[in-house]
């Protein structure tokens, strides 16, 4: 019997976050930006990333946006990443956008969080625009989307960075799926005022922001978190808003190797401890009320518990659940993971789990 109360205090739990919560992003309208085009600093940091910046820095420098300048920094790179970004800039001497290429030698070379505030502070203008060597944007109106959600009390934008789809893939399924609930949650919280962590791939904000903050300085020797952490530090109620538009993603080149996509989640993972308490509390709850969910309903299935009532309760979480992450990813443009989504669902949760034990028992060293 306590099996079945905790059961039904869980499907409370679990309705309440995706219903009240989730459905903040998932039920709300997209907004028409403002029409103030400020000129824009877009920085990308790289390191060892010749094959990419070759396929993407195109589409950067084919923006209808009136004014901005490119940030290109070369965190130690042993390739030709730097050659790369020399060429890069001299085919462009003709046009009217500034190219600036900062160069960090081996010895300086402490990070990517480093290697950022290089270019941030090298950036001429204060809206400052991040995305990654290995993105492409969505459209050509990539920077008129997101910078549109600036305004005088809006300094932070949360944007989408997709994942490039690879048919019949697994892997690419799940990964897909991770960045799709990772991104129903953050821009969720940011509806209520509680934005607690972007993407790198694809965030704006202002640089006095930056300056405002000192930088990382406060998480500077955590390996991760040039994105997450330092959302989390600076956003308030007031502060951040959110662009969904299809032309405002960003598309980056996936993990084909699942050992290589678990490193990357591992040093992703290792800053959700220092979030702030209120953050910690809430996804900690939602976390745990997730492997409870499906612990729960198999042992009370199992052991023939209220079997009717249980199954009932499991079909009305999942109806809702699957209500709300389709509205999302539609939004999202992720329709097609939806069809096996509980099966995603399931192996994120317990892969989630073997990283946690990962990374107690072996931190990551490097970004």
């Amino acid at each position: 019997m306590i099996i079945f109360i905790t059961f039904c205090i869980i499907i409370v739990i679990q309705i309440t976050f995706y219903l009240f919560l989730f459905g903040k992003f998932s039920f709300s309208k997209l907004k028409i930006g403002n029409d103030n085009f400020f000129p824009i600093s877009i920085i990308i940091c790289a390191k060892n990333e010749e094959n990419n910046l070759t396929k993407f820095l195109p589409s950067i420098v084919n923006q209808n946006y009136p004014k901005f300048e490119i940030v290109l920094v070369n965190d130690a790179s042993k390739d030709n990443t730097l050659e790369v970004m020399r060429n890069f800039k001299n085919s462009l001497s003709t046009k009217k956008i500034n190219i600036q290429i900062i160069t960090i030698n081996k010895e300086n070379s402490k990070g990517k969080k480093n290697a950022l505030t290089f270019g941030i502070n090298s950036a001429k203008y204060s809206h400052l625009l991040l995305t990654d060597a290995d993105c492409k944007p969505n459209s050509n109106d990539w920077i008129k989307e997101m910078i549109s959600n600036f305004s005088n009390e809006k300094t932070i934008v949360l944007g989408y960075g997709a994942y490039r789809k690879i048919k019949k893939s697994f892997l690419n399924k799940i990964i897909r799926f991770e960045t799709l609930l990772t991104a129903i949650q953050y821009f969720s919280y940011a509806k209520i005022g509680q934005a607690y962590m972007g993407v790198g791939r694809n965030i704006a904000y202002n640089k006095d922001e930056f300056i405002k903050a000192k930088g990382f300085k406060n998480h500077i020797n955590i390996i991760s978190g040039d994105d997450d952490l330092f959302i989390n530090q600076i956003t308030t109620a007031k502060n951040t808003s959110i662009c969904f538009n299809k032309n405002s993603f960003t598309i980056s080149e996936p993990k084909t190797n699942f050992k290589a996509w678990l490193n990357q989640k591992r040093r992703h993972i290792t800053t959700s401890s220092h979030y702030k308490n209120i953050h910690k509390i809430l996804l900690g709850i939602f976390y745990v009320s997730q492997v409870l969910f499906w612990l729960l309903a198999l042992t009370l299935l199992m052991l023939k518990i209220n079997p009717t009532l249980t199954i009932l309760l499991i079909i009305t979480r999942l109806s809702i659940w699957y209500f709300v992450v389709y509205r999302s990813a539609t939004k999202l443009n992720e329709k097609d993971l939806i069809v096996f989504a509980p099966i995603y669902e399931i192996s994120i949760i317990f892969i989630q789990l073997y990283i946690f034990i990962q990374n107690l028992i072996s931190p990551p060293k490097h970004w």
